[in-house]
């Protein structure tokens, strides 16, 4: 663990955000603690407090995180992953949570395999209106797994779904895609996954509308600027 000089005094603080949050999240519902721009100095901080599992979205970035930082870290990759950086976190990464793409989804499986580890994902919807957020539309979900190739690849875990809302100030709006996005969950788990016990995530809620998201079903939610503060880039 990195030695924090007097100067951290001055530090954002990290524990108090983070123990706020966790205080008001159910049972039953994970913290991914999104730490990407953030000094590893306040990750240490949400290390002391007990968090766990943290998230990152730069293979560079996280590949420096990952050897400097406690091994127990379980770290869960959030951004949208290009085929040809899997490779790089394939031998350590906990879960890669926006599979948004069968070709990604055999690219993890093969490189699952060179390091003979199982990789838990989530396939990434795309329900959100903005036309910049990444995912599978629902029918897309729909017709790569009804395509069945999936069930081929051995070094993969398809362990639920994760989504985005939009990001806006629209309450019944939000709500109404997390709904959505439950409904488009219990279905694929009735069809494809019903007596998979693994397959239970719902990721969806940030820092801005995570407590309706608890409300609609999350079992995971993604939480940076709360805990960390603005991102140091």
């Amino acid at each position: 663990m990195t030695n924090r000089n007097s100067s951290s005094s001055n530090m954002y603080d990290v524990k108090g955000h983070l123990q706020t949050v966790l205080d008001s999240l159910p049972a039953g519902v994970r913290l991914v603690a999104i730490s990407k721009y953030h000094p590893n100095e306040y990750i240490e901080a949400a290390y002391e407090l007990g968090q766990r599992i943290f998230g990152e979205s730069h293979e560079q970035e996280l590949r420096g995180k990952h050897e400097a930082l406690p091994k127990d870290i379980q770290w869960h990759f959030i951004g949208h992953l290009q085929t040809n950086k899997v490779k790089y976190i394939a031998p350590y990464v906990t879960m890669i949570e926006a599979v948004d793409s069968l070709k990604l989804l055999k690219e993890i499986d093969k490189q699952a395999a060179r390091c003979g580890r199982v990789i838990d994902v989530l396939l990434e919807l795309h329900i959100a209106e903005e036309e910049t957020k990444y995912g599978l539309a629902p029918d897309a979900l729909r017709q790569l797994l009804a395509g069945g190739e999936w069930r081929q690849l051995q070094h993969v875990r398809i362990c639920g779904l994760m989504m985005m809302a939009s990001y806006v100030d629209d309450e019944a709006q939000i709500r109404a895609e997390f709904q959505l996005a439950h409904s488009l969950f219990d279905e694929v788990k009735q069809q494809y996954f019903a007596d998979a016990d693994y397959f239970c995530e719902r990721s969806w809620g940030m820092s801005h509308d995570y407590l309706i998201a608890v409300q609609e079903g999350s079992t995971m939610v993604r939480i940076g600027t709360t805990i960390f503060g603005p991102r140091v880039y």
